[in-house]
């Protein structure tokens, strides 16, 4: 039976603070936070969001990483009415400042790590936010110009937040941005109904608890971690935050911190397997594992079951326009190596409450049975990219009075659930990173190539093939400098021309057999 959540995102660390105050709610950099001071931290910054905005402040920047500033800013931005704009300080600052300039924040809470790249980040930039330090003094930070600075003495006198501005279901919760086929990222504004819809349909199937400790594998630019942190914040369960590099061998962290539910990319456990490393029975305290964001192999997913033989595996998939997921197939091990294909998972059956349609290019339903392009439509689809109303109309369509999202992932439907068989554009996935090739190929471009073309290759490698240029280091510093890691081609070829198909467009399949062929010669 479906228990309907408070319409705010973040209203379950209230009600859990007054019932259970002592119990943990978020662990991070090895320092355990009740759900009581969470609660009362946050409504502090909350506080002072509202006083020093004037009112409910509308998107509020979290620039902070995997800290206690990183986590109860998101809450305290939620408290306050506002939406959260995460931030991440490892990627390149003139991402981040495009990030900021775009969504046109109100205010920003800055942890102490972070705050070296304020200054530059803040400088000319068209709408000054209002910058709250909760773990510096002013006297500790940098000079910021003519910057309205409240700093961790001002957040500490205040009272907490009574009172809370109300929100609607179609309120935005959080603005993310992702890769841009402009070179540009583009918003995508997921709303309080949206999230409250997707919180409902995974309580409704992994029931946590008060006991349960979810692990945050995640950074918090990436939408998976909303899933952690409001799964565990709403049901009085703890969340435990790794660093990146306990990811490497986890086993030791989740037997230390008794952790029962597992949500990372498939890569964590393929690269697992590839090590030898899980071996069967290693993960005991585990009654979840799951996984998002790419195509999670069959031989990981076997591998990783055996591992945890006491947990249930699944794989989950979808966009960040459909709100962090909206499939999911349930991992058995007697059945579902049969029904994998191409040896990845399925993506499995819609979530409740959601509408699939496969179409072809003319956006006309296939035959039952048929390869097309998935779109989704219902509660978890969002309203469109953030003032883009060019490309959300590419992207969103009307359909028997419904509105649908076109997610580019091609499909087949094959005994009641849903199997991925590609993209239908030259959007890819890395290490879980969704990423439009366009933008890597845009920044190439600007750095003086003629033309660009980003593949993914074997491995999960992006590779660009360029002309018109005859130094590829000008063009690796390029990319480096606009770029997340995660963007950034292994290796630039030069080539004279490239070659066309019959259309006189870039024959990517013919560059990329050129590319293998490179390979076997070498």
């Amino acid at each position: 039976m479906t228990t309907t959540l408070n319409r705010r995102l973040g209203d379950g660390i209230l009600r859990h603070a007054a019932v259970r105050p002592d119990h943990i709610a978020l662990t991070v950099q090895g320092r355990d936070l009740g759900y009581a001071e969470v609660a009362d931290t946050a409504r502090r910054w909350a506080a002072l969001l509202v006083e020093a905005v004037g009112g409910r402040p509308r998107r509020v920047g979290v620039f902070a990483y995997r800290s206690r500033v990183s986590y109860l800013g998101v809450a305290a931005a939620l408290f306050a009415g506002a939406a959260f704009v995460p931030l991440n300080r490892k990627f390149p600052q003139s991402r981040t400042r495009t990030m900021m300039e775009r969504a046109e924040l109100d205010a920003v809470l800055v942890d102490a790590a972070s705050l070296p790249q304020l200054p530059e980040l803040l400088r000319d930039l068209p709408k000054r936010p209002l910058v709250l330090l909760p773990d510096t003094l002013r006297s500790d930070a940098p000079d910021l110009g003519d910057a309205r600075v409240l700093d961790a003495a001002d957040l500490a006198a205040m009272s907490p937040l009574d009172g809370f501005p109300e929100v609607s279901p179609g309120d935005p919760a959080y603005l993310l941005f992702t890769s841009g086929s402009t070179g540009t990222p583009k918003g995508v504004p997921v709303t309080h109904g949206n999230v409250r819809a997707f919180l409902e349909s995974n309580q409704d199937r992994y029931a946590l608890t008060p006991g349960d400790r979810p692990t945050q594998t995640f950074e918090q630019t990436f939408d998976l971690s909303v899933f952690d942190l409001f799964m565990a914040w709403e049901n009085g369960a703890r969340v435990c935050a790794m660093d990146p590099l306990e990811l490497i061998a986890p086993f030791k962290y989740l037997e230390r911190n008794g952790i029962t539910v597992w949500f990372s990319v498939p890569s964590v456990a393929a690269v697992l397997r590839k090590r030898g490393v899980l071996t069967p029975g290693t993960m005991p305290t585990l009654r979840w594992s799951l996984f998002c964001g790419e195509a999670l192999p069959r031989a990981a997913a076997e591998a990783w079951q055996a591992a945890a033989p006491g947990s249930v595996v699944e794989n989950l998939y979808g966009p960040t326009e459909l709100t962090i997921a909206c499939t999911v197939h349930r991992w058995d091990p007697v059945s579902s190596p049969a029904a994998c294909v191409h040896e990845n998972v399925p993506i499995g059956r819609p979530y409740p409450g959601l509408h699939p349609l496969v179409v072809d290019e003319d956006l006309r339903p296939v035959a039952a049975g048929g390869t097309g392009e998935l779109c989704m439509a219902g509660p978890q689809t969002t309203p469109g990219y953030w003032r883009a109303p060019d490309l959300s109309a590419e992207r969103y369509f009307a359909h028997e009075g419904r509105t649908y999202y076109r997610t580019g992932d091609l499909v087949r439907l094959q005994n009641g659930e849903f199997v991925h068989l590609g993209r239908n554009d030259q959007q890819v996935k890395v290490s879980g990173h969704r990423i439009e090739l366009g933008e890597i190929e845009a920044v190439l471009h600007r750095a003086g190539a003629v033309e660009a073309v980003c593949l993914l290759r074997p491995g999960s490698r992006l590779a660009a093939v360029v002309s018109g240029v005859t130094d590829p280091g000008a063009l690796n510093d390029a990319c480096a400098a606009a770029l997340p890691a995660y963007m950034v081609p292994s290796a630039i070829h030069i080539v004279d021309a490239m070659p066309v198909n019959a259309n006189g467009k870039v024959d990517r399949p013919a560059l990329a057999r050129r590319l293998d062929q490179e390979s076997a010669g070498g």
